[in-house]
Formats: structure tokens, sequence, C-alpha cells
């Protein structure tokens, strides 16, 4: 797995200022195997049956956290009300770190009924940079230009 390590301090500098951050970015980006950068978080692919239906009584599941922990949230607009989990968590558990990560298709964003204002940060996950090239094996800004930029 690459480090991207750029990323990683974004993701850890937003969860000094809020315990929720939200990763986005276009399908194919990389979202889920960033997520799994961080290898000891209760970790959740939303896309899951079984795991929706644990969210759907969102207090009961973050009762069941260590305060301190980080829960992924893999997919989470895949969930019934993305934004209401997201706020009971922020609400409720704050000493929980939550990375939820979903599309940032126009269907999935008129799933949050609440901004959650206040309660997290956005980070938009882009192609990968210039300075990432190296990792994935391209020497060459022309490279990146005609392979599209997108991890594997």
């Amino acid at each position: 797995m690459v480090e991207r390590s750029f990323w990683i301090n974004r993701i850890e500098r937003a969860w000094r200022r809020a315990s929720i951050v939200w990763l986005t970015g276009v399908r194919r980006v990389g979202k889920t195997t960033l997520a799994k950068h961080w290898g000891d978080a209760v970790f959740l692919n939303c896309d899951l049956p079984r795991n929706r239906l644990l969210l759907e009584d969102a207090e009961h599941f973050f009762q069941q956290i260590a305060e301190g922990s980080l829960v992924v949230l893999d997919e989470i607009h895949q969930t019934e009300n993305p934004s209401e989990v997201l706020k009971i968590a922020a609400d409720e558990f704050p000493k929980v770190r939550v990375l939820a990560t979903g599309s940032s298709t126009l269907a999935a964003t008129r799933k949050f009924q609440d901004s959650l204002a206040g309660r997290k940060r956005v980070v938009h996950l882009t192609p990968v940079l210039v300075d990432e090239l190296p990792l994935f094996g391209v020497s060459r800004l022309e490279d990146r230009l005609r392979l599209g930029g997108l991890p594997e």
C-alpha cells in the first residue's frame, strides 16, 4: 500500500479541530485505501447490509467503542441517515474519532439532511499529486496526465 503522507497529515490535522472528518472525492480516487492506513480502526464498510444494520442504532454502536478509538465509516452515504449517525457520534461521543468516506456525487450528498456545521471537517481527496508521482511508479507529469492521475 502506498503511504500518502500529505493526505494522512491533512486528516490528522482535521481531527485536531473536530472529531469527525468527512473524506470525499471522485470514484476510485483512493478514499477506502487511504482510510485503511489506520489499521487499528474499527472499519465498517457501509456497502454491506449487516454494517448498515449496526448503524441503525448509532447510539448503541458508539457505546461499544472505547474513548480515543477511531471508527472508519466507509461509504457512509449508503446508510439510511448518514448525517444522524455522524451527529450522534460528534455530540454524544466526542472522544471517538470518525473518518467517514463517501462519494461526492449529488445523489450521495442529498442524503445528508444536516450540514453538521462545526462538527466535522471536510477533506476532498484529489487524484495523485505531482509530489506523489514516484510513489505510483510515474516519473513524468506527462505520464500522469495520460494515465489520468488516479491510483490503480
